[in-house]
């Protein structure tokens, strides 16, 4: 009997001296991220979600975690701004252009053909001009860390093929939930409708609007092909993705920690570049072999449009502020070889 006696006061002598580290499991369970975006799984969108998710786990050494959640289940764009800026989700990527009425330099990014190709896009982007775009919605609650690339931005509609400025007319176009893009369709002609893109496929398909404007993939990987004949190479404006943190969330975390999503961030932003970059060459044939008819908006029409979006342009300057607007425009300008 004093044998097991014995035991049983050295299991409870054991028992007591454990007890203070009863909790220190809980304690190191991995930090979760909900990490939100719009598209589906398998986008461009998607892959580069869970190519940063991977990044993130591998650089804390499984301490964090990300759980990225797509199809707009968190809601669409401003609805998780919202969630993010309340505190109530962690991370999110989404439009530019829906950040506009939280922070009004982002409006600079809707600019009409303010790009002529990718690599001005990325030079600015990531560049001083970006960088300090971005560090404005700090003021807002959010942290910005990356410019993803959603891609230059073409229409499609189910009526006709827009081969000039005059095809728009009474074409009903949905577009972002953002100004600039409003008042630039209205200027170009088209009855320009704000609608969240999760509601766009159920809108096209009912007619309740006639097109859309997206970049190929999205055009693609959303199935706007099932429900849209034309497809018209406009590339009117180019539009950039932003990872953003809950700036809430973000002032809890250790200096370490904001660095492995920031390196993370980047190293996604490289990734989803290029896999936009290869998949968008792919897309255009795809969507021609779906049944798609494509054409190229000539040169000449695109400037027209450029011409009449001039006042938009104007007031896009005054928005932004014309201290960013000619520092824009100087950094171009430089860019493309031409005398300031």
């Amino acid at each position: 009997m004093n044998a097991i006696r014995r035991t049983v006061l050295a299991t409870a002598a054991a028992a007591a001296l454990l007890a203070p580290f009863a909790g220190f499991a809980a304690d190191i369970k991995p930090r979760l991220i909900r990490f939100g975006y719009g598209l589906n799984e398998d986008s461009n969108q998607g892959r580069a979600a869970k190519f940063f998710a991977q990044q993130v786990e591998k650089n804390s050494g499984g301490k964090m975690k990300v759980r990225a959640i797509g199809a707009a289940a968190l809601g669409p764009d401003t609805q998780m701004q919202q969630a993010l800026i309340g505190g109530a989700q962690e991370m999110m990527v989404g439009s530019t252009a829906t950040l506009v009425g939280i922070t009004k330099e982002m409006a600079l990014w809707d600019t009409p053909f303010l790009f002529n190709n990718a690599k001005e896009a990325d030079a600015v982007l990531d560049g001083p001009i970006g960088t300090k775009v971005m560090d404005k919605l700090q003021d807002k609650g959010l942290v910005g860390l990356a410019y993803w690339e959603n891609g230059f931005r073409n229409l499609t509609n189910s009526k006709r093929p827009v081969q000039k400025m005059e095809d728009l007319d009474g074409i009903k176009l949905r577009v972002m939930q953002n100004n600039v893009y409003l008042d630039s369709f209205k200027t170009l002609g088209a009855n320009a409708v704000p609608l969240p893109f999760s509601e766009l496929f159920s809108a096209l398909e009912t007619k309740t609007v006639d097109g859309q404007e997206n970049p190929y993939n999205t055009i693609l990987s959303s199935k706007f092909y099932e429900v849209q004949k034309y497809l018209s190479v406009t590339n009117h404006v180019y539009s950039p993705w932003i990872v953003l943190v809950s700036k809430k969330w973000w002032d809890g975390l250790s200096k370490d920690e904001q660095k492995v999503l920031a390196d993370a961030a980047k190293a996604s932003r490289d990734f989803e570049r290029k896999d936009t970059r290869e998949e968008g060459a792919k897309a255009l044939a795809d969507l021609k072999a779906k049944g798609m008819q494509i054409n190229e908006l000539p040169a000449s029409e695109a400037a027209r449009m450029r011409d009449k979006l001039t006042k938009v342009n104007a007031s896009i300057g005054t928005q932004v502020g014309m201290d960013l607007w000619n520092e824009t425009q100087a950094s171009l300008a430089k860019l493309r070889g031409a005398k300031k």
